[in-house]
């Protein structure tokens, strides 16, 4: 699937209501583990392909600032509706950006993306974007990622499982992946692995994975 399909996939799910990869809670890999990263308050967190998702409510009101990327504008003015919040918009190129209070979402391609409009940031919590990708995109993405952040601090949530079982998305992501695309920039460590409850979609047995990556400090 090339960039322009996968994103026709996207935003004809958000269209028809087909989110149910949403959670309504903020993710508990998310709340248990992302102290592990040691990020003061304050810090900038990117959440790449971000949704709707509830873990940007849940790092905004630990006092983090959270910059977001979507592709779909109907998720992000639902997630600002849900607020209870009216956000500025403001066109950039070809991305919109939203923003209230400590959340600022761009919407549009995460490729069209650059470091001038992201601005810095000290962490990224990917939770749905790298398994949302099949793999030649999910290459493309985490050299882009790299492009637009650099190596900073990164929690990373990953699902394993028989990729003959479900065709996809969510796709799975093994160890050797994710050591193959981000080891020669950061220390790879897993925090925790847990079975997926009642298998992936109730169709097959999953296994659900936290990373934590730590920049490889380089000699001057």
């Amino acid at each position: 699937m090339d960039a322009a399909s996968n994103a026709v996939f996207w935003q004809e799910k958000w269209e028809r209501g087909e989110t149910g990869f949403h959670e309504a809670h903020a993710n508990p890999l998310l709340t248990r583990h992302f102290g592990a990263l040691n990020l003061p308050v304050g810090a900038r967190i990117f959440v790449p392909l971000c949704g709707m998702s509830q873990d940007m409510v849940w790092l905004a009101g630990r006092g983090y600032r959270v910059i977001g990327c979507e592709l779909s504008e109907i998720a992000v003015e639902r997630f600002f509706s849900d607020l209870g919040v009216t956000p500025d918009v403001v066109q950039v190129g070809t991305l919109r950006r939203f923003s209230a209070s400590d959340i600022c979402i761009f919407t549009g391609n995460i490729f069209d993306l650059t470091p001038d409009l992201l601005g810095p940031v000290e962490g990224i919590y990917d939770r749905a974007a790298l398994i949302a990708l099949p793999e030649d995109l999910r290459r493309a993405y985490v050299a882009h990622l790299l492009a637009l952040t650099g190596p900073v601090p990164e929690l990373l949530v990953t699902l394993t499982y028989d990729q003959s079982c479900l065709k996809g998305p969510p796709f799975s992501v093994d160890e050797d992946f994710v050591r193959a695309a981000y080891g020669k920039v950061y220390e790879i460590r897993c925090l925790q692995m847990r079975d997926v409850a009642g298998g992936l979609k109730g169709r097959c047995p999953a296994s659900e994975s936290v990373w934590q990556f730590s920049p490889v400090e380089v000699d001057n």
